[in-house]
């Protein structure tokens, strides 16, 4: 058995790890950073970034290196339901006005290439098989390298978990059960298309229909990413017949039906059945937790990528400078979990509201006639999409209620259905603001 002392350890070198590795190698620390695959290699993504998650690529010096893979500027974003449609352009973050979808493979060896030329050491095909504790600390991982006899013990102040949803760190630490969840009501399925319609290229679109939801996303390699999220309860249709039913969903959503229209499939379906939301704690003596490990929302706002980018580098660089002192890393990493927190509980709740498997409803409907007419309505969405602007500043009150009642006036509605779902809403943000409020309070008792 070998033994190493390094200042930080990061296990999982994806988004999240790279970027906290990255930060805390350009501030002087060693860093080691393992990860039990090997780059360039896939996993199970949406990878699509808005141009707040584009910007966060660029606060952590890795968009020269995304860019040359040739991803397509999204310089719009579409979204089209059978009676309404917004289409519109961001609002600039940092000077960067557009989105980008990246496959995974590129993408990630972007950044570990990025965390690399920062100084960090990234160790690929090594597996962490427990934590070294020390008077209630962690002070490092017992390990195994792929093809190599033995296991190896680094040892640090700081162990970050960065590994995903499956987090072994979490589980370990036993903090994998989450303290708030919520059960996905979609499922997701995506494959690959050569991507002929060059009209589409600069836009990331969406379509709704009925309970059904399909996705467009140019992506690098001349592809575009087609994601349909159809209710969970059919995935045992997609399970007996995966490429019938995937092919049968998009014939029955007709934007994207027309979307793709001459493009040919180019890969396997992809398939995601079982992603709950959720929130773990992700913070204590000589750990944190990053990324998917401490935090997941449901893909269907794509924020994943955009919150491990920022909040793995902001941990980084929170730490860095404390490392040699416990007490006042313990307390710089709990401050940081109180941020992510803070920062990602309302787009939490609004994901989860927007991941329900419900028809598209009349008040729905309404909201996107009323953002489409409106002269900067279509940047006020994508600007939630972007994490400029918070759901509650584009869902204030006056704009729920004057959807509610162009809604009501509007010729053929069913208005008890409308009352219905009004009520609900109501009953939904009603405990959105309970929750919201509970944490306010704790964190002014934290602080």
């Amino acid at each position: 058995m070998s033994e190493e002392h390094v200042d930080a350890i990061v296990v999982g070198a994806r988004c999240a790890g790279s970027a906290a590795a990255t930060a805390l190698a350009r501030a002087g620390r060693r860093v080691v950073a393992v990860d039990a695959g090997r780059f360039p290699s896939d996993t199970v993504s949406t990878h699509l970034l808005f141009a707040g998650g584009v910007a966060e690529l660029d606060r952590l010096g890795a968009l020269e290196r995304v860019e040359k893979l040739d991803p397509p500027k999204h310089f719009d974003a579409y979204i089209g339901s059978p009676d309404a449609e917004v289409r519109g352009t961001y609002s600039p973050v940092d000077g960067i006005a557009y989105g980008m979808c990246v496959r995974r493979p590129g993408l990630d060896f972007a950044l570990v290439e990025t965390a690399r030329a920062a100084g960090a050491e990234v160790r690929e095909g090594v597996k962490v098989t427990s934590l070294v504790r020390e008077d209630g600390r962690v002070v490092g991982v017992r390990a195994t390298e792929r093809g190599v006899n033995g296991e190896l013990t680094l040892r640090a102040p700081l162990v970050i978990g960065a590994d995903g949803r499956r987090s072994t760190v979490a589980r370990l630490l036993g903090v994998d059960v989450p303290y708030l969840s919520n059960a996905n009501e979609r499922a997701g399925y995506y494959a690959y298309y050569e991507d002929p319609r060059t009209e589409w290229q600069g836009t990331a679109a969406m379509w709704l229909e009925g309970r059904e939801l399909g996705t467009a996303f140019p992506t690098d390699g001349g592809l575009v990413l087609a994601l349909l999220m159809p209710p969970k309860e059919r995935a045992d249709a997609f399970r007996l017949d995966l490429e019938g039913e995937y092919d049968r969903t998009v014939a029955s959503i007709p934007g994207l039906a027309k979307r793709l229209a001459g493009a040919t499939r180019a890969s396997k379906i992809v398939t995601s059945v079982e992603q709950p939301s959720y929130f773990r704690k992700s913070a204590g003596p000589g750990w944190a937790l990053a990324g998917d490990a401490g935090h997941f929302k449901d893909p269907v706002t794509a924020q994943g990528i955009r919150d491990a980018l920022r909040f793995g580098r902001l941990l980084g660089e929170a730490v860095a400078p404390v490392l040699g002192n416990p007490e006042r890393l313990d307390r710089v990493v709990r401050a940081w979990e109180r941020r992510l927190v803070a920062e990602c509980r309302e787009t939490y709740h609004w994901t989860n509201r927007f991941a329900r498997a419900d028809a598209v409803n009349p008040l729905q409907e309404q909201m996107l006639r009323m953002l489409a007419r409106e002269p900067h309505g279509s940047r006020r969405l994508l600007d939630v999409y972007s994490r400029v602007r918070k759901p509650s500043g584009l869902m204030t009150p006056g704009f729920v209620a004057a959807c509610a009642i162009g809604a009501m006036r509007r010729r053929g509605t069913d208005r008890r259905a409308l009352l219905r779902t009004i009520v609900g809403e109501l009953r939904t943000e009603a405990a959105v603001k309970r929750d919201l409020s509970r944490l306010a309070r704790s964190d002014d008792r934290t602080k």
